[in-house]
């Protein structure tokens, strides 16, 4: 028997209209399915290189670079 997906819990729409399923959806189901889910818990550990590191990159917060400090 399947569980019935519930909106805002386990999936939203986005912008384009796209169904994006959610991190505790993920969760639920218990692995990374491959496919560079946006909200993989997984590190997206069964999605292929390149893609992987990637979407890993992506993931990291973007960090201004620093300058050096004045003499």
């Amino acid at each position: 028997m399947t569980k019935s997906l519930i909106e805002h819990e386990d999936f939203y729409y986005d912008i384009n209209g796209y169904m994006v399923l959610t991190e505790k959806y993920h969760l639920q189901k218990g692995y990374c399915c491959g496919l560079g889910c946006r909200h993989c818990p997984y590190d997206f550990e069964s999605v292929p290189e390149p893609q992987k590191s990637r979407l890993l990159e992506q993931q990291q917060p973007q960090t201004p670079p620093t300058s050096a400090p004045a003499s």
